[in-house]
């Protein structure tokens, strides 16, 4: 097959490789100044772009496909970090501070589209780009600052609990809206998601154990193409039912415990990071570069208010929590960073073809934020300028 094919064939594996190889020195790079390599690998989608590149030069098939495989992959490992009880155990301890993200964070994407005078539907789904924190990027930079035994690390994984159960229910009625369904048909197909996500997190609870233990043979291998294949054929089915395929491959993660849940994240983690580093590079490559200009503007503005109300998320939630004024700065700064969310609402957003200004704000709004990010979060006390850094005063009769 390989011979038949000749040249084509070696074209693309010279671009794949080349390409491979480009994300490898950018991960690198990443490592070295400790950031998420997020932002560099959309940069290099756009500089492609403008070398004249598209999609179609770039093995188009294989890279869609692992672009799409990235995602799923990202959900699912996000998933294998709970089990069912922690999700409800979350839901519960931290649903008001849940409430106030939504809030502080959804609203500024929202009321910028309207600015803008962008369609209902757009701002919808800039309020979801800017809502998100990027539960990746959080996770990494927590680990790699060792800050994983701290007292405020549990309120912010708390939070993208509940930002990622949020996502459950935003992604299916975005699916509607994007549809352009009628409102008789969209209450029925968010019914019928709701349905199925249910069913999911109910098998996934009765019988986790039970599934977790027919996957476990002791063979990395066979672990592996059984857990590839669920994820898929889980994605695919509820795909099916116009239910986001990413949160299938979330509810599977869940499902999963005991050693097999261990062994599945050290053995999908490396494909996870290949897949979605492809992902993030396709987003970057089909925007033109000439449409990123006009609404630099809009997206420093955009970024400036986002890494605010994150901090504010991180102050108020970290007053409920009891925390300190160092912890409730931590909280914040660690929140502020988006990521693969933002990117997959955008990208739902595109391909229904709801804004064109869409994508590259979206790009650059997720370039300044999560660089921002990567230098917000080594600071260990808020600055004097912040109003939590100033105490409280005093209440005590004299």
């Amino acid at each position: 097959m390989l011979a038949a094919s000749g040249g084509e064939a070696a074209d693309s594996f010279v671009q794949l490789g080349v390409l491979v190889v480009l994300l490898a020195v950018l991960g690198r790079c990443a490592l070295r100044f400790r950031m998420s390599p997020i932002p560099l690998y959309l940069l290099l989608g756009l500089v492609v772009g403008v070398s004249g590149a598209d999609a179609s030069t770039v093995t188009e098939d294989f890279v869609d496909l692992a672009a799409d495989i990235g995602v799923l992959l990202l959900l699912f490992m996000l998933g294998l970090e709970f089990t069912p009880r922690e999700l409800s155990g979350e839901l519960r301890r931290h649903s008001r501070s849940g409430v106030v993200d939504l809030v502080l964070n959804a609203a500024p994407g929202v009321v910028l589209g309207l600015v803008l005078g962008w369609p209902a539907v757009a701002c919808v789904v800039l309020g979801g780009v800017t809502y998100i924190s990027s539960s990746g990027v959080v996770s990494k930079l927590i680990e790699d600052l060792g800050r994983r035994g701290n007292r405020e690390t549990s309120l912010v994984l708390g939070i993208l609990v509940l930002e990622d159960l949020a996502m459950i229910v935003f992604l299916p009625v975005l699916g509607v809206l994007l549809s352009g369904l009628g409102l008789a048909a969209g209450i029925v197909d968010v019914a019928v998601a709701a349905v199925i996500v249910a069913v999911v997190v109910l098998v996934a609870h009765r019988y986790g154990e039970r599934l977790s233990r027919i996957l476990w043979s002791g063979s990395d291998e066979v672990l592996l193409l059984s857990i590839l294949g669920l994820v898929l054929v889980v994605a695919g089915v509820v795909e099916q039912a116009d239910v986001s395929a990413a949160v299938g491959a979330f509810l599977v993660g869940v499902g999963l415990s005991g050693p097999v849940q261990q062994r599945a994240a050290e053995l999908v983690g490396p494909l996870r990071d290949l897949f979605a580093a492809l992902f993030f590079f396709l987003f970057a490559l089909e925007i033109d570069l000439a449409s990123v200009p006009p609404v630099l503007l809009p997206a420093a503005v955009l970024a400036a208010v986002g890494v605010v109300t994150k901090l504010l998320t991180g102050e108020i939630a970290g007053r409920w929590a009891g925390r300190g004024a160092p912890g409730r700065w931590r909280a914040g700064t660690a929140l502020v960073a988006r990521g693969e969310f933002s990117v997959v609402i955008a990208g739902l957003g595109v391909a229904a073809g709801v804004e064109p200004d869409l994508a590259p704000l979206t790009a650059a709004y997720v370039l300044i934020v999560t660089t921002t990010a990567s230098v917000l979060v080594r600071w260990d006390r808020p600055p004097a300028w912040w109003p939590g850094a100033r105490p409280a005063p005093s209440t005590a009769v004299r």
